[in-house]
């Protein structure tokens, strides 16, 4: 496997969340707001998410939503029969508190808790990026521990009005920068964000004087 080496410096993976999310904050999607949205643009953006990582880290109700799906649509051979084989292909660690028996391959449990654990693959010189597709409960842990390197987010023209939120309640905000963005015909934004330091401390006098500038 590729290690993650320049120059004899061992480089950290990256550890990315990619989400579906309503234009109200909803991550947990609901499939009548979602595939009326989905098409060949967004089929690509997932695509380039699944292929910037080597492992699937996943909650324990998106491992058993996935494995109860996509073994079967690889072997029935279907259109989407490539994309069932790639992610049976991929290294998928498994975040869940009781001890499970996997029937997809390639599937494990993680070991120890999951901010030691993510930090453990973060740092393995033989991954090269690890993914979190949805998993809400397991992003929104890491995000508080300052281990997600990107949020890359379907941003759907819809507000849900119902559900979990990315964001959840919290003493501290978490301050973003946009990396890329791109418009869909549908109506749906890609934006890729990652973290960053929070800006200079402004006051409504420091910019009284752009109020109502042209």
């Amino acid at each position: 496997m590729l290690a993650n080496r320049l120059d004899g410096i061992t480089a950290m993976a990256k550890i990315i969340s990619t989400l579906f999310i309503s234009a109200d904050g909803v991550a947990e999607i609901d499939p009548d707001w979602h595939f009326p949205y989905f098409d060949e643009n967004m089929g690509r953006a997932v695509a380039e998410d699944y292929a910037a990582a080597d492992v699937l880290l996943i909650g324990r109700e998106t491992y058993d939503s996935f494995a109860g799906a996509w073994p079967g649509r690889e072997a029935a051979g279907g259109d989407d029969a490539p994309m069932a084989k790639q992610l049976g292909d991929l290294r998928k660690v498994v975040v869940s508190r009781q001890p499970l028996e996997f029937t997809w391959r390639n599937s494990e449990l993680l070991q120890g808790d999951l901010v030691s654990g993510a930090a453990a693959l973060k740092a393995d010189p033989a991954v090269r990026g690890v993914l979190i597709p949805g998993s809400l409960s397991v992003v929104q842990q890491l995000l508080a521990a300052g281990l997600v390197d990107e949020l890359r987010l379907l941003v759907h023209p819809v507000a849900a009005r119902k559900g979990r939120r990315l964001f959840d309640d919290g003493d501290a905000p978490y301050h973003l920068k946009v990396t890329r963005t791109e418009a869909f015909p549908t109506g749906v934004i890609r934006v890729i964000y990652v973290p960053t330091e929070p800006p200079a401390k402004v006051t409504y006098d420091d910019v009284k004087d752009q109020v109502g500038r042209e």
